[in-house]
Formats: structure tokens, C-alpha cells, sequence
């Protein structure tokens, strides 16, 4: 049986961590990440950089960690009982993206290792991740170009991989006590090693170097458009919706708590400035309701040719 080499995984996740940022500089500007090194008692530690107030991103977020430990969390153990009590090593690169401008969409991305052993018995292994969007002002071609580069990733793993990620994405981000996705999707992975470890690494790469290649477009398009009070009052009661997802349902962040990371780190994710009304709804036909029409799975690419 192939064999899981997780040195080769370090090595490109540190070096993922740094493209990103050296990406979401240049399009900012004036921002400068800084570096966080960090260590948890029960092993392992990670690296988290944060950029803040920037001129076009007010808050970005790019953590890489390598943690590991003698029995599982279990939050990681509840969907598989087998693994209880092995030991266990997790790594990987979280990135998420809160920009100035209303206009410019919210973004996350995750790719993760995972493997669990125990003496006498074969290590369980698998590979995690993906991509998504969450706009505010949702523009139609951003979408679309979005999911173009989801696909792109896929595509050399097979036509099936991008319609199975993207359906995966939007039931994942999915808040049912709103009834409504967390954003326009993209691609969402884990369990990932029926394929080998080469062919299920390559997959995870290229989830990994595709990010920016969907993102950084759509922040240049949008950065420079006009907003004011009404649009920034808006952001901040969507970015509600953000934090009630990752606070609520993500597993990562249940993970990274049980398992005694760095809970700055961890709550990286969270935007500077949110807010929340009471029962707001906006007015109907306003630009802001239109995002309504967005928070529901669609067949973007579908769309589109037809």
C-alpha cells in the first residue's frame, strides 16, 4: 500500500502559506502580514500571519499549523469511533479574508493533512479542504469566474470531481437556521484518500494553487467602486452570518478548540467589525435584497452555457 509522506505535505503547505501572502500584499498594497509563531503543550504548534486595516483588505488571515498528540480530540473521534485513542497529526493552511469595500467578497479557503496511528495497526490518512465565496454585493460574472477556476482545479482529476466538490461546498456551508448557504460556494473536501496518496495530494494542490487565481480577479475588478455608509452598514449585518457559521457549525474551528490550538489563531477567522439587527429585512427590489437570489445552491457554469 502507498504510503502517506507527510514532510513532503509540510513542505508545500509552508510554501503555500507564503505565496498567499506575498499575493494578497501586492493587491493590497500598503498591508504587511505579521508573523505569530506559536507552540501547544501536548505538541506541535503553527504559524499565524495577520494583515490589518490595509488599504483594500481590513483584515486577512493566512495560519499554518502542524499539531499532534497521543489520542484524538473528539470532535475528530465522534465521526469515526475506530480512531479513539490513537495518536494523531494534523497540518495545514486556513486563510480568510475580510476586504474594506463592501463590493469585494469575503473569502475563505482550508487545505489539510490528517493521519492517525496506532502500534500494530496501518495509519488512517486523508486529505481535506476547498474553497468559497461569500459576497455582499453579489455580481453574476464574478460568480461564474469563480466557479470556472473551482472547475479548472478539478478537471485534471476527472469530469465527476467538480460537480461532486461543488455540491459537497454547498451543503457544507449551509446555515439551516437561516435557511440559507453561507455564500455562492465553490469547492469543499475531507476524507479524501481512496485515490492514493499522490493522486489525492495532487488533488489537494491543486485546490491549494488555484485560490488566488479565483480570488485575486475579483478584487481588482471590484476594490476601486464607490461605497458608502448604507453598503458598509450592510456588510457588517451579513458579516453577522459569517461568524454565526464559523462560531456554530464549522468543524475546523470545533477541532482547533478541542484540540488546544492557539484559540487567536483559531478565531482568526472571525471579521474586525460585525453587527446584528433584529429582524432586518431589506427593502424589497433594493440591491440588498438581491442577495437573496445568491444564498441557494445554482448550477452557475450550467447557467451560463445554456
Amino acid at each position: 500500500m502507498e504510503q502517506p509522506n507527510a514532510d513532503a505535505v509540510y513542505t508545500y503547505l509552508r510554501d503555500l502559506q507564503n505565496r498567499i501572502c506575498a499575493d494578497l500584499e501586492g493587491v493590497d498594497g500598503r498591508g504587511r502580514f505579521r508573523a505569530d509563531r506559536w507552540t501547544r503543550d501536548e505538541g506541535g504548534g503553527g504559524e499565524s500571519r495577520v494583515l490589518a486595516d490595509g488599504a483594500v483588505l481590513e483584515k486577512a488571515g493566512v495560519n499554518f499549523s502542524d499539531v499532534y498528540g497521543d489520542r484524538l480530540p473528539p470532535s475528530a473521534s465522534k465521526q469515526r469511533p475506530e480512531l479513539a485513542g490513537r495518536g494523531f497529526r494534523a497540518m495545514g493552511v486556513s486563510v480568510v479574508i475580510h476586504p474594506r469595500n463592501p463590493y469585494v467578497p469575503t473569502s475563505h479557503a482550508n487545505v489539510r493533512f490528517f493521519i492517525a496511528e496506532a502500534d500494530g495497526a496501518p495509519a488512517v490518512w486523508w486529505f481535506g479542504g476547498g474553497f468559497d465565496l461569500t459576497p455582499y454585493y453579489p455580481f453574476v460574472e464574478d460568480v461564474r469566474d469563480w466557479h470556472r477556476t473551482a472547475r479548472a482545479a478539478c478537471e485534471p482529476f476527472g469530469n465527476d470531481v467538480y460537480p461532486r466538490l461543488k455540491q459537497w461546498c454547498d451543503e457544507y456551508f449551509y446555515l439551516p437556521h437561516r435557511g440559507e448557504t453561507r455564500g455562492v460556494g465553490g469547492l469543499f473536501f475531507d476524507d479524501l484518500n481512496e485515490d492514493g496518496f499522490e493522486r489525492s495530494f495532487g488533488l489537494m494542490q491543486s485546490v491549494g494553487d488555484h485560490y488566488m487565481r479565483a480570488y485575486i480577479p475579483i478584487v481588482e475588478r471590484r476594490c476601486g467602486m464607490s461605497w458608502g455608509e448604507r453598503e458598509r452598514d450592510f456588510q457588517l449585518y451579513r458579516r453577522g452570518r459569517y461568524v454565526e457559521f464559523n462560531l456554530v457549525y464549522d468543524r475546523g474551528t470545533l477541532f482547533g478548540l478541542q484540540s488546544g490550538g492557539r484559540t487567536e489563531s483559531i478565531l482568526m477567522s472571525l471579521p474586525p467589525l460585525a453587527r446584528w439587527d433584529y429582524d432586518r429585512r431589506p427593502e424589497p427590489g433594493s440591491a440588498e435584497a438581491s442577495l437573496d437570489e445568491y444564498l441557494k445552491p445554482r448550477e452557475w457554469l450550467a447557467e451560463q452555457a445554456g
